[in-house]
């Protein structure tokens, strides 16, 4: 048996020892992050940051516990938020006071509350790639007197021709659309330009090492290559370009599973990272790093149709995006159970199947993976922090706190 199968049967064991023990067993589905494994994650992603800021992707994490926990480590400064709201309630909250808003916002409300308060002003930086989003806040607030601070989101996909590979974000990729945007920043009351963020998702969020797809994989390294080449240049000249219209404070690129390449780059300052700290199933089949899963749940074996084959209650977790296999979750621990073709994951129930599920016992514990970083935390409100063979502490998901975002 291979180290990594000896591995998934241990952590089948520790996780139900951990749960056993508790004094209440708690419901299903059962959401824990295995603590040694998340901080071994953290090290390696300040390792593979080679000195730059690693800066938390609030959405992949989604517990502000381990918000925290990212934090308070060496390597890693501020927080990537999601919405307007959220950032408003890390900064009240005492999460963290440098927090950038990933993508663009339209919440009147939030931005109402935002430009109405001088310290949340200064703690956050709100995400624009249209002039439409500066009047949005200029619409919300009722003057111009605390300074709102902006970053640009640029586009950062790999262009082929006619070809647009990479995440359909921004509309800014050419250096004269950039610098028009910047100036248009500058000149207007109530901005400050602050910062860029270019995200190469065709790189940062592909597999590219998969065992059954050799051909497959090569060609997604060789467009990763293209890709970072060609944004590498990209940068360059837009920094330069960008360097005559402001002071920038910080460049903001890459991902969990681009942070060498991305680091590489002169133009950035610091990398986004979240995904890398959990490693959800899509995180599997990387070239560049060797990470280890972190976070995981828990369903109970309800039924045994026949002496091959178990069901689970519940576990139909589907994660966004394009649909597909990827987008299921992975059962995990014990090693060698898989869904089944008709059936899938179910919203009450999951079948699966493997040599596993013939010593299965009803109320036995599958654990499983997310497909996606975070999407599991809006399914629960309580997270369970393991380590070794114990629960340490049980904190609250976005979901399970005063607000949910």
């Amino acid at each position: 048996m291979s180290d990594r199968l000896v591995d998934r049967n241990r952590l089948w064991s520790r996780l139900g020892a951990a749960v056993d023990a508790l004094p209440e067993a708690p419901a299903t589905p059962i959401a824990v992050v295995d603590l040694d494994a998340f901080d071994a994650n953290a090290d390696d992603l300040v390792r593979r940051a080679g000195g730059k800021p690693v800066r938390v992707a609030s959405k992949s994490l989604r517990v502000p516990a381990m918000v925290e926990r990212a934090l308070a480590r060496d390597g890693f400064s501020g927080v990537l938020a999601f919405t307007v709201a959220e950032a408003l309630w890390l900064h009240e909250s005492g999460v963290s006071d440098d927090i950038v808003v990933a993508y663009p916002s339209v919440d009147t409300a939030a931005l109402r509350r935002l430009t109405a308060s001088p310290s949340a002003a200064a703690a956050i930086t709100i995400m624009v790639d249209d002039t439409a989003h500066l009047d949005v806040v200029d619409a919300a607030r009722s003057s111009s007197q605390v300074p709102v601070r902006v970053a640009l989101d640029l586009d950062a996909g790999l262009r082929l021709g006619r070809q647009h590979i990479g995440p359909k974000r921004s509309p800014l990729f050419d250096t004269a659309d950039v610098v028009e945007l910047a100036e248009h920043v500058v000149a207007r009351d109530g901005f400050r330009l602050v910062g860029v963020m270019t995200y190469e998702g065709q790189v940062a969020g592909v597999q590219d090492d998969v065992p059954d797809q050799r051909t497959r994989s090569l060609l997604v390294r060789r467009l990763k290559q293209a890709s970072m080449a060609q944004l590498e240049v990209r940068r360059r000249e837009i920094s330069e370009a960008l360097a005559r219209v402001a002071d920038l404070e910080f460049w903001n690129g890459g991902g969990s599973g681009s942070v060498e390449a991305t680091a590489a780059d002169g133009a950035v300052t610091e990398i986004a990272a979240g995904s890398g700290l959990l490693v959800p199933g899509i995180f599997d089949h990387y070239a560049s790093f060797d990470p280890r899963p972190a976070a995981f749940f828990g369903l109970r074996v309800t039924r045994r149709p026949t002496p091959d084959l178990v069901t689970v209650h519940g576990g139909g977790l589907i994660a966004s995006g394009a649909t597909g296999a990827d987008r299921s979750p992975v059962p995990w621990a014990p090693p060698g159970l898989r869904l089944t073709g008709l059936e899938g994951a179910g919203e009450v129930q999951t079948p699966l199947t493997g040599h596993p599920a013939a010593m299965l016992r009803i109320g036995d514990l599958v654990w499983f993976r997310h497909a996606k970083s975070g999407e599991l935390f809006e399914h629960v409100r309580d997270v369970h922090l393991v380590r070794g063979d114990a629960v340490t502490d049980v904190v609250p998901s976005y979901r399970g706190c005063d607000r949910a975002f």
